[in-house]
């Protein structure tokens, strides 16, 4: 999510806007319980109220149903400002995998949230109709896209170990269902990049396998470009851009028939989906690399942007600001 909204921004801004992102870091913060790595703003009303004074936006986009984004919604709806928002995350199935908390209650608090704003933007086709069918009444599409310069084939020596490599890129978290793939008996050998609060578990779980903690950029491409299967165990995610990334490299994906996989790989011919997910990564080692890449290519940030803007709802300069 973070990587989609800076890259959208840079879009945006070569688009000839002016982008003004307001993020927990400008605030006193506290760890969110469950991942200290994501912060939390304490009390940020009065600063977010002077932030949006100062800056005077034409439009109003609410990235996520957090401390921050609740005191943005309070303050658009309180000056009748109008808003969208995005959804990114399946915190309802997130919240059920760790405290079991019934979906429909979480997304009776997700449907109050978003059903204020003018559009709720989702990337894949399957999770808009799964809203639709939970009572979303206000959601429009917002595609994503991959850096085809930065994620492209090329060596296969950034990852050690015997061939085929089968590689995992994303949070080691509970709710990635990281160890679907990490139980699998598969040949060759499985790397692990990404952190998260599962990390120093499943090293000792697993010490088979290669964790190689967090990579960016053209040393996380090249960790892309060595592996021989692109793995998503994820049954959860709302889209899965890593999977993206994966194909601009040239490496096919092996993933279940779930939202996410369905609305990337189905159909195209670039990856494999099965319930049974060692079967997956098995079809998917026959896949050419360069139908991955051409797919790939099909997908630009300049045309994500595009469609983000086109989304957004500008206010009237009539309101209150």
């Amino acid at each position: 999510m973070v990587r989609t909204l800076q890259t959208v921004t840079q879009e945006l801004e070569k688009l000839g806007h002016t982008v003004r992102a307001v993020t927990p870091s400008e605030f006193r913060t506290i760890p969110c319980p469950t991942y200290p790595e994501i912060r939390l703003a304490l009390f940020p009303r009065a600063r977010l109220a002077k932030t949006l004074d100062a800056f005077d936006p034409d439009a109003i986009h609410i990235a996520t149903e957090g401390p921050l984004g609740q005191v943005a919604r309070s303050l658009c709806l309180k000056r009748d400002l109008p808003f969208t928002t995005s959804y990114h995350t399946r915190f309802p199935d997130y919240v059920h995998a760790r405290f079991r908390i019934p979906r429909g209650w979480t997304f009776a608090l997700m449907r109050r949230f978003h059903s204020a704003a003018k559009g709720v933007m989702v990337a894949a086709p399957s999770l808009r109709h799964e809203l639709t069918e939970h009572g979303f009444t206000n959601v429009v599409p917002w595609s994503r896209g991959v850096d085809t310069d930065t994620f492209r084939p090329g060596p296969k020596d950034a990852l050690d170990g015997a061939r085929p490599i089968h590689l995992y890129v994303g949070r080691v978290a509970v709710e990635k269902n990281i160890e679907a793939f990490l139980a699998l008996p598969l040949p060759g050998t499985k790397h692990v990049v990404g952190d998260g609060p599962l990390l120093d578990t499943l090293k000792r779980k697993y010490p088979d396998v290669h964790f190689a903690g967090t990579r960016f950029g053209a040393e996380l491409a090249r960790s892309y470009a060595a592996a021989d299967v692109f793995v998503f165990p994820s049954r959860t995610d709302t889209f899965g851009l890593v999977m993206l990334e994966a194909l601009a490299c040239g490496v096919p994906v092996a993933a279940f028939p779930v939202s996410g996989p369905l609305d990337v790989i189905d159909g195209t011919g670039v990856g494999v989906l099965d319930e049974d997910l060692g079967r997956a990564v098995e079809g998917a080692r026959r896949i050419s690399p360069e139908v991955c890449r051409a797919h790939a290519l099909a997908h630009s940030w300049e045309a994500c942007a595009r469609q983000f803007l086109a989304n957004l709802h500008p206010r009237s300069r009539g309101a209150r600001g």
